[in-house]
């Protein structure tokens, strides 16, 4: 039987003959691939032919209209960038993006996309995937064609198609598969069959079909046997935990009942210190105002002896202006009595040195004396000039002599007067003036 899709018309677009064949592929091949699936009735792996095509057909789907963009050292041309997009538009396939980028072996972009579908397939959300990527047209503009596939309503089609691969189980086998070197070529052959071929791939379908369902019936049943002996020990299980929460309840009455019985007690426990709470209180509040008449009494008292301890200062305060006072007086009497002490002592050196001039005259005329004395003896003519000048000198000793009586009197004078004063400034002078003090007791003796 001929298809019809593959027949070529020269009044057609190409690009739009392209899309309408590759819509009819996909078709084929979801349909057969799901058809299959269902009366193979098992898991699919990597090896089952329909799958394979179906991956083929997808590759061819994905790469039509794809924009040719310039590396380094060649042309790159795949379908893992618009796949790799699908991240940050569907949330959920950040797993699997990371899970093709960590896959070991994977050298090439197309590899990875390979990864990628099969991993979509297994985890029945390749058309969810799609769907957001056919959506975001702005976005895809960047790697297709503006007559691409992916870019038309034929991309649409194909996506509502795939919804139906999500009946499909595969366990498919990404890790050790050389998907980098693959060659990916549609077999027409799957669907160009006669009617013999037909009816013996449907026999041998059914064969198959019978084989299968009859190794499911005994593993369904073997599964069953084992089902009912573990439901039997489970029985048991639940039996013995029936009983260990019979038990466990019987005792969780008893101490629901004492617990009661506990709240019950504590409840007129609580009355009881309630009530002594209260008289406590009240006995309490007694003794408060008690002690707050008290505090009045007692700051009454202490106001009376605040006011007392005030004219206590004040007094205190004048008397102490007083003695301030007084010692200003005392302080002024001591400068007074300390420059008059200067003064007697300026006297007292200049009388010490009229003494010390009249010793030395005193001196000089006993020199005289002796000298006119053995002029005496040197010469008896000169006697009574002599005793005249001897006469004199007498006289003028014996005025030297009053003189000197007299300046001893007066320094006696002066020093009962010095320790007269020294006495009074001993008087008033203060205990940590020492030098003065010194001074004084210098002059006093």
């Amino acid at each position: 039987m001929l298809i019809s899709f593959l027949v070529l018309s020269a009044t057609k677009d190409p690009t739009a003959v392209e899309r309408a064949n590759l819509l009819n592929m996909a078709k084929l091949s979801i349909k057969g691939l799901i058809e299959s699936a269902l009366s193979f009735g098992r898991t699919l792996d990597s090896d089952y032919p329909p799958l394979q095509q179906f991956f083929v057909v997808m590759e061819h789907c994905l790469k039509h209209g794809l924009k040719v963009r310039k590396s380094f050292l060649s042309y790159n041309k795949t379908i893992w960038g618009p796949l790799e997009l699908v991240e940050k538009l569907y949330p959920e396939a950040e797993e699997i993006g990371a899970s093709v980028r960590d896959l070991p072996g994977l050298k090439t972009p197309l590899g990875r996309a390979r990864a990628w579908l099969r991993l979509a397939l297994m985890q029945k959300k390749m058309a969810d995937y799609l769907r957001c990527l056919i959506i975001q047209r702005d976005l895809l503009s960047e790697f297709y064609e503006y007559h691409a596939l992916m870019m038309e309503e034929e991309g649409a089609v194909i996506v509502g198609l795939l919804v139906g691969l999500n009946v499909i189980d595969a366990n498919l086998c990404v890790k050790g598969e050389d998907l980098d070197s693959q060659v990916g070529v549609i077999d027409f052959s799957m669907y160009l069959k006669n009617e013999e071929d037909i009816g013996n791939k449907e026999r041998n379908v059914q064969i198959a079909a019978i084989l299968d369902q009859k190794n499911y019936v005994e593993e369904l049943n073997r599964q069953l046997n084992s089902t009912v002996s573990s439901l039997h020990s489970r029985v048991d299980s639940l039996e013995k935990s029936n009983t260990k929460l019979i038990e466990e309840l019987a005792i969780a009455k008893n101490n629901i009942i004492k617990l009661q019985e506990e709240n019950h007690q504590l409840r007129s426990e609580n009355k009881l210190i309630l009530m002594k709470t209260q008289q406590h209180l009240e006995v309490t509040k007694v003794d408060v105002e008690t002690e707050l008449q008290t505090y009045k009494h007692s700051r009454q008292g202490l106001d009376e002896m605040y006011n007392e301890a005030r004219r206590q200062l004040r007094d205190e305060s004048q008397l102490r202006q007083e003695v301030e006072n007084e010692l200003a007086v005392q302080v002024s009497m001591k400068h007074e009595i300390e420059l008059a002490m200067k003064l007697l002592e300026k006297d007292i050196h200049e009388k010490q040195d009229t003494l010390i001039g009249l010793r030395q005259q005193l001196e000089e005329v006993k020199a005289i004396n002796i000298e006119m004395y053995q002029k005496l003896q040197g010469s008896e003519d000169g006697l009574k000039e002599k005793s005249e000048i001897i006469a004199q000198l007498e006289e003028k000793t014996n005025k030297i002599t009053a003189a000197m009586r007299q300046l001893e009197q007066s320094d006696n004078d002066l020093l009962t007067q010095t320790r007269t004063i020294a006495m009074s400034l001993v008087k008033y002078a203060s205990s940590d003036t020492q030098d003065q003090y010194k001074l004084v007791k210098d002059i006093s003796f």
